[in-house]
């Protein structure tokens, strides 16, 4: 079991969080990044490996919006593809992936959004491996605390991309963000996480006839 804190990038409300998802964001690669293929490279793979070995974690998650909005909940992955974020009381959103689609939904109005999997930035993140040798890689810069890892891909997600930022050191995960079509970002801090857990698989489940039948 570890504790870490992390951020990651999830939406307060169905439409934002749909716009995050399908990254219309307006983020570049920073000038001062450097390909994954150059010096340094071998580092970054490195802990995007560690990343990438952690195949469940849980814990509690704190997110602040674009606007100042903070809220908070539990969340739940694992990998490749699954992921659960429960949001607190007086939210009614769930988040859930199950490896195939992801879903967004009011649990109190019964309406949700069904989103294939493949086609949110989300499948770089819960994928087996990150690659940072592929196209998915648009920069890595190395700091002697921090490695941020930029990861995007023009053809499916357009200009999306989804930041990644590394403690140096321990490798842990501190942030993920994704930035929508006006700049904005949301960023959620994870804590009290737990890694190597089982899940029953009703965490993941996704109830096709009710997401279809009132979605």
């Amino acid at each position: 079991m570890t504790k870490e804190k992390t951020a990651l990038s999830i939406r307060i409300d169905r439409r934002q969080f749909s716009a995050g998802l399908f990254g219309l964001a307006a983020s570049a690669v920073l000038p001062s990044m450097a390909s994954a293929q150059g010096a340094g490279g071998a580092a970054a793979q490195k802990i995007a490996d560690h990343f990438s070995s952690v195949k469940t974690m849980m814990g509690e998650f704190v997110q602040f919006g674009p606007r100042g909005e903070q809220t908070g909940g539990k969340f739940y992955i694992e990998r490749p593809g699954k992921l659960r974020f429960n949001f607190e009381d007086p939210s009614p959103l769930r988040v859930i992936s199950d490896g195939k689609n992801v879903v967004v939904g009011n649990i109190k109005l019964k309406t949700w959004d069904l989103y294939p999997l493949s086609k949110t930035p989300l499948t770089l993140l819960l994928a087996d491996r990150i690659d940072l040798s592929n196209d998915a890689v648009r920069g890595v810069k190395e700091e002697s605390d921090l490695t941020t890892i930029v990861l995007g891909n023009k053809t499916i997600f357009g200009d999306s991309t989804i930041t990644m930022m590394f403690d140096s050191k321990t490798y842990d995960l501190r942030q993920w963000t994704i930035t929508d079509n006006q700049g904005k970002d949301t960023s959620v801090m994870i804590y009290n996480v737990k890694t190597g857990v089982g899940f029953d698989e009703k965490v993941f489940a996704i109830d096709y006839a009710e997401v279809r039948g009132r979605g």
